[in-house]
């Protein structure tokens, strides 16, 4: 969403092209359910709204970001409406519902598939505009005046991007590049990401020297499908704020426990909540009751969510669905202003790849597409400025130079790595953290990370060898943020740290060397 936003509004100002890593529908915004959180109905207004933000992202978010995404909000999913989306109505009214966190109804949807209908009307909206979209296009690194060694203060120029059919690697320079990348799920063993989810941007940034914030709060959606055949199936929250309740194996309702809002806490609470009470009980999984609504609701409300249970032979309608946490949404990442600005000239970032104090501690639900429509187009009105001011001939760019790299031979290493990074995020920097697990997984990502960089050196590249260099890097950001935040806060919590420290409503800042 952030990135074709951002397309279809620059692309006034001159020649834009985008890089899809596979497909080009492929990437989270496609398997977003819930929808869109905006001011929209009678009874609301926009500081209801920033309050709800402001209250889930426990004293991180950045006031003048909550403010102008919530303000700009309705007249970007207006803009939306004008490029042929179908949100469900209610008469002459969008149907809005309500989920964790907010106080009054305002998600906008399209059934429980909305991700799906953005992504069809922005795709076509494109393909009317004419903008270039490449498929099976890896970026492998950023071009970086700075690490290329070219003189002058650093900026990006563009980006080393690898052909997946080919193998073979190009030069493709620009004067504005912008990160659309989405965020890191795949950091971690359990996720509701798509494959395509790896950290890319986060890494490329971080080692082109852009600072990177908020690592550590990496959102856990509270309720994924708990089934051997599913994969990654995401369980709205639009379920719970419809009147699902969560029960433990015995039955019982387990939320009163541990929040006075029960189901309609923030998303931080409901899956530490959840996982709690498996880990408590020595259950595998909770599960959501939703057999108390009328079976003619759900299909009419979640369409998708019902028939894809059905097929995995749940019928949420007569039986609880089994669910447990899994990893979901990156709030820190490279840090912007609110033009989407980077700290490197001519790099901008938008959507999950960013942060730009929005989500702060904890991202409120529904506010992740917000976002993207919102700063989609303030970056692309920030790269028009940036293009009418370029002057002179870019910097001759050195083509990518191979060495003597070596047709891979080991594969079963790069599998091997790629499996360990993640179990080791699972097991040790996950819902609930200890400075002890985290001291371990620095230990052990520092050497990965050396293992990897060297056979990186040695051997041609591949899409799932970028993949996991970036990966291994992004988990020991996630390591390194959490180490340094020694109190909890939103989406980080370290039980040798059980409190929140008013000493530390700062954001936790990386920039190149604080790796090293």
């Amino acid at each position: 969403m952030a990135g074709l936003s951002f397309a279809l509004e620059a692309a006034s100002a001159g020649s834009v092209l985008v890089l899809a890593k596979r497909q080009r529908s492929e990437g989270s915004t496609q398997y977003a359910q819930g929808g869109i959180a905006s001011v929209l109905g009678p009874d609301d207004d926009f500081s209801q709204h920033i309050q709800d933000t402001l209250v889930a992202g426990a004293g991180l978010c950045h006031q003048d970001a909550v403010e102008v995404t919530v303000r700009e909000g309705p007249d970007r999913i207006r803009w939306l409406q004008s490029l042929g989306i179908e949100l469900d109505r209610e008469g002459e009214r969008l149907h809005l519902t309500r989920e964790g966190g907010h106080s009054r109804r305002r998600v906008a949807h399209a059934k429980d598939t909305t991700g799906r209908e953005v992504e069809r009307a922005l795709l076509a909206a494109c393909d009317a505009r004419g903008i270039r979209i490449v498929e099976d296009a890896v970026a492998v690194d950023l071009l970086s005046s700075g690490r290329l060694g070219l003189g002058g203060p650093n900026r990006a120029l563009g980006a080393y991007v690898l052909d997946r059919d080919t193998g073979e690697i190009a030069t493709l320079t620009a004067g504005v590049t912008v990160l659309a990348t989405g965020g890191a799920g795949k950091v971690y063993l359990y996720t509701s990401n798509p494959d395509v989810a790896t950290g890319d941007g986060v890494a490329m940034a971080f080692r082109a020297g852009a600072a990177v914030a908020n690592m550590e709060f990496f959102q856990f959606h509270p309720t994924c499908l708990f089934h051997p055949a599913a994969k990654s199936f995401l369980i709205s929250e639009a379920l719970r704020g419809e009147g699902g309740i969560l029960r433990n194996r015995a039955g019982e309702a387990f939320m009163s426990r541990y929040d006075a809002r029960k189901e309609l806490a923030p998303r931080d609470i409901v899956a530490r909540s959840i996982d709690a009470e498996i880990k408590r009980r020595g259950d595998d999984c909770a599960y959501l009751d939703m057999t108390h609504l009328p079976k003619a609701f759900l299909i009419e409300h979640f369409p998708n969510i019902y028939a894809t249970c059905k097929e995995f032979g749940i019928d949420m309608a007569v039986q609880p669905l089994p669910v447990v946490p899994a990893a979901h949404y990156q709030c820190g990442g490279v840090v912007t202003d609110l033009a989407g600005a980077t700290t490197v000239p001519q790099l901008l970032a938008v959507g999950e790849v960013s942060c730009t104090g929005l989500h702060g501690a904890n991202r409120l639900a529904s506010n992740s597409l917000l976002e993207g429509l919102v700063f989609g187009r303030r970056a692309a009105l920030h790269a028009k400025e940036l293009i009418g001011g370029l002057r002179g001939p870019a910097p001759a760019v050195p083509d990518w130079n191979p060495g003597h790299a070596l047709d891979p031979d080991e594969g079963v290493v790069v599998t091997h790595n790629w499996d360990e990074v993640r179990r080791l995020m699972w097991n040790y920097v996950g819902i609930v953290r200890s400075m002890k697990r985290l001291d371990r997984a620095r230990t052990r990502l520092q050497l990965l990370r050396t293992e990897i960089r060297d056979y990186y050196w040695q051997y041609k590249l591949t899409p799932d060898l970028v993949e996991l260099r970036n990966l291994a890097d992004v988990a020991l950001l996630i390591v390194e943020c959490a180490r340094r935040r020694k109190e909890s806060r939103g989406l980080h919590y370290l039980i040798d740290f059980p409190k929140a420290d008013a000493q530390q409503l700062h954001d936790t800042v990386l920039t190149r060397g604080d790796l090293d």
